[in-house]
């Protein structure tokens, strides 16, 4: 996309921000944080009625309970103070104090220290301010990044854990479309909040409301300068020597620096996001950075318009902005990021990575000749045209993740150390069977988990304390699809994460903070790490002049690995990107009822199989009364994973789930056979909806009215096993 094509976009977007915000929002301001001073503001119950508090709070805490990375929302990117969206001064001001209360309860009387810092989402600066001076208003001491810099959250749950802090406060909304924001919670130990810590939070807030509709209620910000808030970190040689203890090896280092020499380069595309004030320094530390060519390295909110652009709106026969996020997992996403352009005077073998906005994604690309199009197609790899004679190759993390793992095993043999310590992945339910495929082929234990990084976390938290507990006792954790799975003595994580592009590996050496925490790994997926692990394998195949492709192929081939198919498919019952907050409310509220109706029919099935309710044979009998189209004959189980259901074949898995926090359904196909996870995709696609003859034959109202209460019992029963 040409830049002028972006901006013009861009001014349909804000244009459309501006012209949907009353003048009495834009003349009233909530907090005056150009003020430098202490300031004080009194809610009462007049502003409770007028904010409409009470109805914000119950969308708040209906989505605390469920988010897998903070509590996201549509904000107002021009007046951020602007009520009418979920996400505000005044909501974030009620967040930031009600977990200062909660976490003093929790913790006693003691000088709370938390780090407060954000990506490039519109606002965070403002954000990030409000939320340090009211904590230091409560007496919490607030680190700030030396001169406030935007910082990736890697790097910000890295310093939580090694400082042994209380917590932080990180401003983002990861790979969510330009005018969504968050605060994502950290603990501790620089991990995502539990469950019990958000329902805590909303607590105290339905507190504070009730004493401001009562009594009134102070929320009070420091003076900018209070002594309580320092800026005093960058983490930049912490991180260096912690890469340095794991796969930053002088050995891939020599090799970087070596086919440096001999021409190789590699394309970092920031997309406009945070990554670049952290991996700058931190790649001239480690001594490679003269491989990189930077790109969109200067930040941008807009993101350099990935994954903008403009669609005709059926309904009133308008040409409307419309938002596919910044998800660089999904191809249709990196259609829209102009590498057509970008590449087409680029040597074939040239590699792309790519990352989002917060540094906790990565997506690995090359150009390829043309005529390799066919190979990749059997390979399952999605592509773009750059021009006749070349096309961009997408290694999705399916593929991406599969080939850094085996490269990181590589590594790890060629050292002698591999087989020191039993080895283990952690990877949630929906992400591909190739994985599982090549761990067992390589004696490597699997642990699955539900969706989100915290649910990764907390199989590492559940994993050390037995380890502390007893250093010699073999590890048994229970995975999501109930599985007792046996890891060893003090195992070593060889990879965790996810299909949508974040990463995570340990060192040989467990960490430990300064007061002497031990950790298998850190708390966050980092593409920083995986950036460094990527330009080492690059590195290899530069040498040896092999295309990624080919050494994806090698690992099929030598791992036996047949589930080599993979794609999801997202279904979003609104536009995230409606500029008017009333008619985004209403449709948001629509598309959720549309959501859990379909997913009631999946839930239901899973759970009325696993009670017993009905057979496996009824439970086919149901799918092709409502597929016809589809063979279910081959379906060996069907599983109810703690957030998602999932139909295990002998040759595929489909698993449905919905989004905690978004009116999406979500679909994941893996399998032997690309064409038949195809026809599944469009089948399941046809569902919208509704009671099925045969299904609600089988399944009574009751069960299904009590279907989703039963699977938060049994997702709490899992998550709190062994913590």
């Amino acid at each position: 996309m040409i830049e002028r094509d972006i901006e013009a976009i861009k001014k349909v977007y804000l244009d459309g921000v501006e012209r949907n915000t009353p003048d009495e929002v834009k003349k009233t301001p909530v907090f005056n944080l150009s003020e430098e001073g202490e300031s004080t503001l009194i809610l009462n119950r007049q502003l409770v009625e007028k904010w409409g508090l009470e109805e914000w709070l119950a969308n708040f805490k209906k989505e605390a309970t469920v988010s897998t990375a903070g509590i996201r929302g549509i904000q107002n990117v021009l007046y951020p103070w602007d009520v009418r969206f979920p996400i505000n001064q005044v909501g974030v001001a009620l967040a930031t104090i009600a977990k200062v209360l909660a976490l003093k309860e929790k913790d006693g009387n003691k000088t709370l220290h938390k780090i407060a810092a954000g990506e490039v989402r519109y606002n965070t600066r403002q954000f990030v301010d409000l939320i340090t001076r009211i904590q230091a208003g409560l007496g919490v001491r607030t680190h700030l990044a030396l001169g406030r810099k935007t910082m990736p959250i890697w790097l910000v749950s890295f310093l939580i854990f090694m400082n042994d802090y209380d917590g932080g406060e990180y401003v983002t909304a990861s790979h969510a479309v330009s005018s969504k924001t968050a605060t994502k919670d950290l603990d501790s130990e620089g991990s995502q909040f539990l469950p019990e810590y958000s329902v805590a939070s909303v607590s105290k807030i339905e507190g504070i409301i009730k004493e401001a509709k009562e009594n009134g209620y102070a929320i009070k910000l420091s003076s900018i300068n209070d002594p309580l808030i320092t800026e005093d970190f960058d983490g930049i040689a912490d991180y260096t020597e912690y890469l340095k203890n794991g796969v930053a090896t002088p050995k891939s280092l020599s090799l970087i620096k070596e086919q440096t020499d001999n021409g190789l380069k590699i394309l970092f595309d920031f997309g406009g996001g945070s990554m670049f004030n952290a991996m700058s320094p931190i790649l001239e530390n480690l001594g490679i950075l003269s491989v990189f060519d930077f790109y969109r390295a200067k930040e941008d909110p807009f993101f350099y318009g990935i994954g903008k652009t403009l669609k005709l709106n059926p309904q009133n026969n308008q040409e409307e902005f419309f938002d596919l996020s910044c998800d660089i997992s999904l191809l249709e996403v990196v259609k829209t990021a102009g590498f057509e352009e970008i590449l087409k005077e680029k040597p074939l073998g040239y590699v792309v990575i790519m990352v989002d906005p917060d540094g906790d994604r990565i997506v690995l690309g090359q150009v390829e000749p043309k005529g390799r199009a066919d190979f990749l197609d059997k390979l399952g790899i999605g592509y773009i045209a750059v021009n006749e004679e070349k096309i961009f190759t997408v290694c999705q993390p399916t593929f991406g993740f599969l080939m850094l793992m085996d490269f990181y095993m590589r590594q790890l043999k060629e050292a002698g150390v591999f087989n020191d310590y039993p080895r283990l992945m952690i990877k949630t339910t929906c992400s591909s069977l190739a994985w599982d495929e090549w761990a067992k082929f390589n004696g490597i234990a699997v642990v699955n988990t539900p969706v989100g990084f915290k649910e990764i976390a907390a199989i590492m938290k559940k994993t050390e304390k037995q380890i502390k507990d007893n250093p010699q006792k073999e590890v048994s954790i229970k995975d999501a699809f109930g599985k007792e799975i046996n890891l060893g003595v003090q195992p070593r994580l060889i990879f965790g994460g996810e299909e949508n592009g974040g990463m995570i590996v340990g060192p040989e050496q467990y960490i430990k903070s300064q007061n002497g925490r031990l950790a298998i790994a850190m708390r966050e997926k980092s593409a920083g790490e995986a950036a460094v692990l990527a330009t080492a394998m690059v590195a290899r195949f530069y040498k040896q002049k092999k295309f990624l492709s080919d050494y994806l192929n090698e690992i099929y081939v030598s791992n036996n690995i047949s589930f080599k198919f993979y794609f999801r498919v997202d279904d979003t019952y609104y536009n995230e990107s409606e500029p008017n907050p009333e008619i985004l409310k209403k449709a948001k509220q629509e598309g959720e009822m549309k959501r859990d109706e379909i997913y009631s029919f999946y839930l239901s099935l899973s759970l009325a199989f696993r009670g017993k309710v009905i057979t496996l044979e009824q439970a086919r009998d149901i799918l092709k009364d409502l597929f016809g189209e589809m063979n279910f004959d081959g379906l060996k189980d069907i599983i109810f994973v703690t957030d998602g259901v999932y139909f295990d074949f002998e040759d595929m898995f489909v698993e449905v789930r919905k989004s905690g926090t978004d009116a999406k359904m979500r679909f994941f196909f893996c399998g032997q056979d690309q064409q038949k996870c195809q026809l599944f995709s469009k089948e399941l696609a046809k569902y919208k909806g509704g009671i099925p003859e045969l299904f609600g034959r089988y399944i009574s109202k009751d069960f299904r009215e009590q279907a989703q209460n039963l699977a938060d019992k049994i997702y709490s029963d899992y998550f709190r096993q062994g913590l």
